[in-house]
């Protein structure tokens, strides 16, 4: 049943012809491996959850919905999404990757994609003509928007203009902005891919990725590396995901709130010397963002004065989580240079100006008072140990 709704709507996976024989409210868990046939040449539509699965199927649906693509195939992390839309390529081909990336990709590209053959070429999307970086050899464009950790935007629409004539993939990671606002597929992108353990699933509880995207062939590849890899989501997980999903955008709209308020905050800041975040208007990726995506997300970049000031903050933070990963309803505070982005080398980390004093928020629905008031008390303590 298609359903013409709003975002909001869509996110509660109203489709009553694919609930179970008792209407649950709760889509079930087919905790099952696999599933039996009464009569030789009798198809349920389900084989064997390696291939495939009720509940991870009601997933992929919604987050297909939510894209406003054809096709969403779920896996087990992100990094594996984005290791299935890898496998798309042969050797020589090679492959316009952003500057500033998620460190899991880019340990993924130098350790496992170089090994069979295919080449990276890395540019500034944001900011560089890319045309130099192309030639007959080149299949396709990754990169994310904003960019984690340093918020770089890239106009998509106008990326996939200049792919399109050339037969290039625009393969865009949608994490930071979820599809509540933003989707890239409707700029002119060919894939998308998520971390559905960040904002989508949006409670720290599960991990799970995706790949998005309208082409039938290109998904069917997909499909096939999920099924033959084995690295599909389990159904218990694609239950927590499509839980979590049911609250994306108010939880979106919260957490943005709070991002914009904290950002300003610390640009009132004497132990701050730069804050990165795409909602300011100084932010070099603001008016791309306006036009593009209908919000500016919840994650913060900034800098402090001093390696040991950086280090006072973490190690005294109460309110929020110092951890790695980023959407959940709670504020976690990261280190960049020795927790996401470790495996990055040195050289790129210095050219994308990753270094000691760098810390990122991931922004979530707490009351934007105490966030404050947790700045502002660690700020106080890292000032007087510094």
């Amino acid at each position: 049943m298609e359903w013409d709704v709003s975002f909001e709507t869509k996110c509660q996976g109203m489709d009553l012809s694919i609930q179970d024989q008792y209407h649950a409210i709760s889509f079930p868990i087919y905790q099952t491996a696999t599933f039996s046939r009464r009569y030789l040449g009798e198809q349920s539509g389900f084989d064997y959850t390696r291939q495939s699965n009720p509940t991870r199927s009601q997933l992929e649906s919604v987050v297909a919905s939510l894209e406003n693509a054809h096709n969403a195939i779920a896996f087990a992390s992100g990094m594996a999404a984005v290791t299935a839309v890898m496998s798309l390529f042969d050797p020589g081909d090679n492959i316009i990757v952003d500057i500033d990336l998620y460190g899991g990709s880019v340990r993924l590209f130098d350790t496992v994609c170089k090994r069979y053959g295919v080449e990276f070429r890395t540019a500034d999307c944001s900011s560089e003509d890319i045309t130099g970086y192309i030639d007959d050899r080149t299949k396709a464009v990754y990169l994310e928007t904003p960019t984690n950790p340093m918020m770089h935007v890239t106009d998509i629409a106008k990326t996939a203009e200049l792919l399109k004539s050339r037969g290039i993939l625009l393969i865009v990671d949608n994490t930071f902005l979820s599809p509540y606002l933003q989707n890239p597929l409707d700029l002119g992108a060919d894939i998308v891919v998520h971390s559905g353990t960040k904002y989508i699933g949006g409670h720290h509880d599960t991990i799970g990725g995706f790949v998005v995207l309208n082409d039938e062939e290109t998904a069917e590849k997909i499909r096939l590396i999920l099924t033959t890899t084995g690295a599909g989501l389990p159904p218990f997980d694609s239950w927590l995901i499509l839980r979590g999903i049911r609250t994306l955008a108010v939880r979106m709209d919260r957490a943005e709130s709070n991002a914009r308020i904290i950002a300003e905050h610390l640009t009132h800041s004497e132990h701050v010397t730069k804050v990165i975040y795409p909602g300011l208007p100084e932010h070099r990726g603001h008016d791309i963002m306006k036009k593009q995506a209908r919000g500016f997300g919840a994650m913060i970049t900034f800098e402090v004065e001093s390696k040991e000031f950086a280090k006072e903050v973490l190690n005294n933070v109460e309110l929020f989580y110092f951890a790695e990963s980023l959407g959940g309803t709670e504020t976690l505070i990261t280190y960049p240079i020795t927790q996401t982005h470790a495996a990055v080398p040195k050289e790129l980390l210095e050219r994308n100006g990753i270094n000691d004093r760098l810390l990122r928020l991931s922004v979530g629905i707490e009351g934007a008072d105490d966030l404050i008031a947790e700045i502002d008390r660690v700020f106080d303590i890292a000032s007087k140990g510094k």
